[in-house]
């Protein structure tokens, strides 16, 4: 799109003495062109103030009525409008074109994420259901209901972490624990004791948790007296 083509689609919105006010095209609104038609303007003899309105697509000229008129404004900005580089121009399409994407891509992602959400939610109703699952008293199912309960409980699940991290950092230390540590435990005293703690805090965590479950299981069971 050539300059002339732009200035034709330039319109004046509002003009009274010193003052103008005019829609920009779109492809007008934009840094680079917004830049070049600032510094243009500002060397019309007259003017004083210009400012930008990219969201409305509005400029706003102030000038000395004495000094100047708004044909010389006009013929500045249509001048200023030869010299924008064509990829100046196309800036503003492009960027246009990449807001209709992204305003066409929002509710796909909106859709995936609602998607996500929902098999979130089967998949934690399933675990509920393995949980507490519904089975006849007596029957294969309702005997290891209390296992399986036990088994994804928060507790277990720590417990299975727990053994995971220690076992992968006896596999990622063990070639030091044969080649190094056991040949000199002075020398490496300090990776020693580090074993040792972290053996106490493990050792000490079980029996807390432990305890916790046989005061529970040891708990009296109150009996409605006749």
């Amino acid at each position: 799109m050539n300059a002339n083509d732009l200035a034709r689609r330039i319109v004046v919105r509002h003009r009274e003495a010193g003052y103008l006010r005019l829609e920009l095209p779109a492809e007008l609104c934009h840094a680079g062109a917004a830049e070049l038609i600032d510094g243009a303007l500002r060397q019309v003899a007259g003017v004083y103030r210009v400012t930008f309105y990219v969201s409305q697509r509005r400029l706003a000229v102030s000038y000395d009525a004495h000094v100047c008129t708004a044909a010389d404004v006009a013929r500045g900005l249509k001048a200023c409008l030869h010299a924008l580089p064509d990829e100046a121009i196309a800036a503003a399409p492009a960027r246009n074109t990449m807001t209709t994407l992204a305003g066409k891509l929002n509710p796909g992602l909106h859709d995936a994420a609602r998607q996500a959400r929902r098999a979130f939610a089967n998949l934690r109703g399933r675990i509920e259901r393995l949980r507490h699952p519904q089975a006849a008293p007596g029957s294969l199912q309702a005997r290891l209901q209390p296992m399986l309960a036990n088994a994804l409980s928060e507790k277990a699940i720590i417990n299975f972490l727990n053994d995971l991290v220690a076992f992968y950092l006896v596999k990622v230390h063990w070639e030091l624990i044969s080649q190094r540590w056991l040949k000199d435990p002075v020398k490496h005293a300090n990776a020693w004791l580090t074993v040792f703690y972290l053996m106490f805090l493990l050792v000490r965590y079980r029996k807390a948790i432990a305890a916790e479950v046989a005061k529970t299981t040891a708990k009296p069971v109150p009996v409605a007296q006749p």
